[in-house]
């Protein structure tokens, strides 16, 4: 099982990137995908999850508004696109998957596979 991230890199503050996490080695149809990210020196946190449909999806407060997460079922496929970003956005990105759909986890929950991480850098 592998879930590889890509399309980070370095952006202006107020503009934008699409994140992709390609999975492989299982079909993740039945499960919730997730987004964190990590800064230097701070915990990872959760960003953005996404149910078995779109009917279950959910951003932490910090960036609700800017940021969309979408999934291509047939392509086992996660997106995050970001909007407006800002510095602090600024961390070092994963995707990763659960049986279980959460509003808010923690990285500490059950999350059995996670990527290598792609690096969003926002300059002020």
């Amino acid at each position: 099982v592998q879930l590889v991230e890509s399309g980070g890199g370095l952006v202006q503050a107020g503009g934008s990137l699409r994140l992709s996490c390609a999975a492989s080695g299982r079909s993740f149809t039945n499960y919730g995908m997730y987004w964190f990210r990590q800064a230097p020196g701070k915990e990872r946190e959760f960003v953005a999850g996404i149910g078995r449909t779109t009917s279950f999806i959910f951003y932490a407060d910090s960036v609700k508004g800017r940021f969309t997460i979408s999934r291509d079922r047939a392509k086992n496929t996660m997106y995050l696109q970001m909007n407006s970003l800002k510095p602090d956005d600024t961390a070092v990105y994963y995707c990763t998957v659960s049986q279980n759909v959460y509003s808010s986890p923690k990285a500490s929950y059950d999350f059995p596979y996670w990527g290598q991480g792609t690096l969003v850098t926002v300059s002020s």
